[in-house]
């Protein structure tokens, strides 16, 4: 059957104090909205609707980064989840197939869960997703009667045996779309808040001789994120899930706790991570490589047998071929570097290809910018970069060429060629000596 999603995302964030909407947050490197259009991706749905109410234009620009084809329903006015779901209609007119109700703000329901929920839907109705709390504190509690889940009650509206249940509400619910505006079609807002709940549908389906159930998941994965702190205490948990999931595929991480994974990170087998490396969004690393201490990757790709730092920084754009050795505080941006070259020390590398087996020495800068204009460095296979070499782009190194230290270049040097730009050393006999002996002399008299 064909399947919908609807994810919410129309909350301001209150306790945030925030400009930013609450969904576009980021954890890992990517709004919480994404990482919740992520889950659901994985039930290839044909079509994904956002509903955006607070800093609208921001939070479709991020849903269409990632899902060019969502669409985007407007929700003016905040008058509950109901109310929300409502706003969708639209977007899903004619569309006969299942509707599964997410939430933004809500980032770490697993694909299997919302699996789990589609197969549920064979049989039932309509499939909410539960937890057992540890803290029921002020989730609605899910009612069951007999095998069937009979109604949601808000904590608000709960009695005290209500409240007693631990059964709690993800707020996710699955359903045919039909049944599903046909049911909030008739939500009323006779509440304590004066709200137009969701999760009213289930005691109104019940009552029309529907069937509900209860998919039961892990709280972690229901987790809410409403504030700063617990904004931190999603990205721990999204830290220790990845170093575990990397642990278990293979990737040596010598001090876990010190390394810091994007949403999209992707590690080889065999490569070996020390400690205080972060990770930046859309970074591949293949096996055997070995990413230093205290290097900042994003935007990158990493060859198998590769090292990369300590102290590096690779930008978008950075494609590291097998056996490159990429040293300490270099940065490399939107560079090529081929089999076997070096960058090892205190240079920088932007808008360039660098040739198999090239050398570049300490201290080299592809002056790749006139103030208006990026221009692109060629360097070809085994050349030798001298030190302090200063590369004014456009311009390209033949392969085998070298460039005496200390030179600026600013014409292309045909293979095999040595570059040398730089003044010719002229030595003054005895004038240091006397200069210091000047400067001493003016120092003395409080000059």
């Amino acid at each position: 059957m064909a399947t919908a999603l609807i994810i919410l995302g129309a909350g301001m964030g209150t306790r945030m104090n925030s400009e930013l909407p609450k969904v576009l947050h980021q954890i890992a490197g990517a709004p919480m909205l994404v990482h919740a259009m992520k889950s659901g991706a994985a039930l290839e749905p044909d079509l994904t609707v956002i509903v955006a109410g607070h800093g609208a234009a921001a939070v479709e620009t991020a849903a269409k980064a990632y899902d060019p084809d969502a669409v985007i329903a407007q929700q003016s006015e905040q008058l509950g989840t109901a109310h929300a779901v409502a706003q969708a209609r639209g977007a899903l007119a004619g569309f006969d197939g299942d509707v599964i109700v997410l939430y933004g703000d809500t980032p770490f329901i697993r694909p299997e869960t919302l699996a789990a929920m589609t197969a549920a839907r064979l049989t039932h109705d309509i499939v909410v997703l539960g937890f057992v709390a540890a803290d029921p504190g002020r989730y609605g509690r899910l009612i069951m009667k007999a095998d069937q889940l009979d109604r949601i009650v808000e904590f608000t509206d709960a009695t005290d045996e209500e409240r007693a249940v631990t059964l709690c509400n993800s707020g996710v619910i699955a359903a045919h779309a039909n049944t599903l505006f046909d049911l909030i079609d008739t939500v009323g807002n006779d509440n304590a808040a004066g709200e137009y709940y969701l999760t009213d549908i289930i005691g109104i389906a019940r009552a029309k001789g529907l069937s509900a159930t209860v998919v039961h998941c892990d709280e972690a994965e229901t987790l809410g994120i409403n504030s700063r702190a617990e904004l931190s205490a999603a990205e721990a948990l999204f830290q220790s899930r990845a170093r575990t999931a990397a642990q278990d595929d293979g990737v040596t991480l010598t001090a876990p706790e010190t390394v810091f994974f994007a949403h999209d990170t992707v590690i080889g087998r065999d490569a070996i991570i020390e400690p205080n490396v972060v990770f930046g969004p859309e970074v591949t690393i293949e096996s055997g490589a070995t990413i230093r201490a205290f290097s900042h990757l994003e935007g990158c790709h990493v060859s198998r047998d590769a090292v990369v730092g300590p102290y590096a920084r690779l930008r978008p754009g950075a494609e590291l071929a097998e056996g490159v050795k990429i040293g300490n505080f270099v940065e490399i941006k939107n560079a090529q570097i081929a089999e076997g070259a070096k960058v090892n020390h205190l240079s920088y590398i932007g808008d360039a290809d660098i040739g198999a087996r090239a050398n570049i020495g300490a201290g080299t800068i592809t002056c790749n910018y006139d103030g208006v204009f990026k221009h692109k460095t060629v360097i070809g296979a085994d050349a030798f970069i001298g030190s302090n070499t200063m590369l004014v782009a456009p311009v390209k190194i033949g392969n085998a060429a070298m460039t005496g230290s200390g030179s600026v270049i600013t014409r292309d040097v045909p293979a095999g060629d040595l570059a040398v730009a730089r003044a010719r050393q002229d030595n003054k006999a005895g004038f240091a000596l006397r200069l210091f002996e000047k400067l001493r002399a003016r120092k003395a008299k409080g000059a």
